[in-house]
């Protein structure tokens, strides 16, 4: 059996080797920096998450992953415009959801990312690596809920990482 080196090239062990590890060496400090992916779909809940996210990014030197999932919806019940563009839309909402909470003044290292796919999935796959994920939820709870399904539940269940999950406010 070989003993441990102190300094190792392998790139598992080197959190700046991989982009979803969750960490990244900060140039300046040397210090490993944690990434907190913030689920965005323009709700209030939404944006309340990314006001936390904001607030814990700035006691540690974390990164925010602003992720938007959209997916075209499973059945139409009424026509539909051809020149629709979902992925569009989601990137809009994103936009405007950042600039109506941060302004001009966005946290440094804040990072938008729109995906296509279920929200849900989406967000436990951005979560691997990650060292908070943050979504809101805007309450279909009882039955509704149960025929909706709940992103907030699903991620709270199936995350890769601790799951903040904030609720709107009446």
């Amino acid at each position: 059996m070989t003993e441990p080196s102190e300094t190792s090239s392998d790139p598992v062990s080197d959190p700046t080797s991989d982009p979803t590890s969750g960490t990244a060496t900060d140039p300046t400090s040397g210090t490993a920096r944690g990434r907190i992916v913030v689920g965005v779909d323009g709700s209030e809940s939404s944006k309340q998450a990314l006001r936390w996210a904001a607030r814990l990014a700035a006691t540690d030197g974390s990164r925010i992953e602003a992720v938007t999932a959209w997916d075209y919806p499973p059945s139409f019940n009424a026509p539909v415009d051809v020149d629709w563009r979902p992925d569009v839309d989601a990137e809009t909402v994103l936009t405007e959801t950042l600039d109506e909470v941060f302004g001009a003044d966005r946290p440094e290292g804040l990072e938008p990312v729109v995906v296509h796919g279920p929200a849900r999935t989406e967000l436990i796959e951005a979560s691997r690596g990650a060292s908070l994920l943050v979504v809101g939820s805007r309450g279909h709870g009882g039955f509704a809920g149960l025929l909706l399904g709940s992103v907030s539940s699903a991620c709270s269940e199936h995350a890769h990482c601790p799951v903040l999950v904030l609720h709107d406010h009446d």
